[in-house]
C-alpha cells in the first residue's frame, strides 16, 4: 500500500499528535528575538507558564489524570490501601533505633519501637492480599497501595514485593527530603504536589483500608475516610484499624458518640484488629471471597 493510499484510509489521523508538533518546532533552526521569547513556546512545553498561579486548576487536572491513566494501563482494578506512621521502626531495626536516640528522646523512641510489631502486621497483610492474585475482568484486585514513604508504608510495599506482586506508592513533595521506599514498583511510583489529589487517588480504587498507628497525616487520611462514608459520599468498605490500645489512648471514639456529635452506629464504620489475619478475615467476609 502506497503512502498516498494509507492517507486515504478513514481511520488515519487528520492532525498531528502534540508530540510530533513539538518535534517540528524543536527541529527548526530559527533563532530570532521572536522565537527566543517565552511567549513563543508551545504552552504545554512552557514550564514557567504551567507553574503560574492561574494554572492551578490545570495542575489539579494533570495530577488527577496522570495517576488514573497509568493505573488503568497497569490493569489495576482495586487496591488495599495502608495508612500509618512514617516513624515506627521495623522490628529488625527497633533495638538500634532506641540505642541511637538522644537521652531526652529515649522514652519516645522506646514507645515507637514498641509499635514495631505493626510494621510486621502491615507487611503480613500486604503479603496475604498480594498472594491471592485476584483478577476480575482482566483487572487486578487488592493491589497494595501506600503513601510510598518509610516505616508502615515501606512495610506494606515490602510485603507485596515479597509475595511477587507489584505495589503502588503515592509519594508527596515535602520541604524536607522525601523519596519513595525501595519496594515501590517503579512504574507505579507516583509523586504529588497536592495532598488533596493524593488523598483522592488513595480512595478512588480502594476496596479496603488498613489504618496503623500514626500521627497527623494518618489522622487526616483516616478521618476523611470516615467522614466520606458517614455522610454517604462514599460507599462503605472495610476499614481495619490496627492497635486498639494505641487508638483508645489517643482518640476517645465513645466520647464522641456520648457527646452526640456522631451517632452510636458511626462507631461501626471501622473494625479494631490486632493481626493481619484478623484484618483479612474482615475483608474476606465483607466481599464473600473464597
Amino acid at each position: 500500500m502506497t503512502e498516498e493510499e494509507q492517507e486515504r484510509r478513514l481511520h488515519r489521523r487528520r492532525f498531528y499528535k502534540a508530540e510530533q508538533e513539538a518535534g517540528f518546532v524543536e527541529s527548526q533552526d530559527h533563532s530570532t528575538p521572536q522565537t527566543r521569547s517565552p511567549a513563543y513556546k508551545l504552552a504545554f512545553r512552557d514550564t514557567d507558564f504551567l507553574l503560574r498561579e492561574e494554572l492551578r486548576p490545570v495542575r489539579f487536572q494533570l495530577e488527577l489524570l496522570k495517576c488514573e491513566m497509568l493505573l488503568d494501563e497497569a490493569n489495576i482494578g482495586s487496591t488495599l490501601v495502608c495508612y500509618g506512621s512514617a516513624r515506627i521502626p521495623s522490628p529488625e531495626a527497633a533495638a538500634e533505633f532506641v540505642a541511637n536516640a538522644a537521652p531526652e528522646k529515649k522514652a519516645v523512641a522506646e514507645r515507637l519501637a514498641a509499635n514495631a510489631k505493626y510494621y510486621e502486621e502491615a507487611r503480613k497483610l500486604a503479603h496475604i492480599a498480594s498472594s491471592c492474585g485476584i483478577v476480575e475482568q482482566g483487572m487486578r484486585q487488592f493491589v497494595v497501595c501506600s503513601g510510598g514513604g518509610p516505616s508502615i508504608m515501606e512495610a506494606a510495599n515490602r510485603g507485596a514485593v515479597e509475595a511477587g506482586a507489584e505495589t503502588i506508592g503515592l509519594n508527596i513533595v515535602l520541604p524536607h527530603e522525601q523519596a519513595p521506599n525501595t519496594y515501590v514498583t517503579p512504574r507505579l511510583a507516583f509523586q504529588f504536589h497536592y495532598f488533596a489529589l493524593r488523598k483522592m487517588h488513595f480512595l478512588l480504587r480502594a476496596k479496603a483500608v488498613a489504618v496503623f498507628p500514626g500521627g497527623y497525616g494518618t489522622f487526616d487520611e483516616f478521618f476523611e475516610l470516615l467522614c466520606l462514608i458517614q455522610t454517604g459520599k462514599m460507599k462503605p468498605i472495610p476499614i481495619l484499624v490496627f492497635g486498639q490500645a494505641f487508638w483508645n489512648r489517643v482518640v476517645n471514639f465513645e466520647a464522641l458518640a456520648e457527646e452526640g456529635v456522631i451517632n452510636a452506629d458511626d462507631l461501626k464504620l471501622f473494625h479494631m484488629v490486632e493481626t493481619a489475619e484478623e484484618a483479612w478475615d474482615v475483608i474476606r467476609d465483607f466481599y464473600e471471597l473464597d
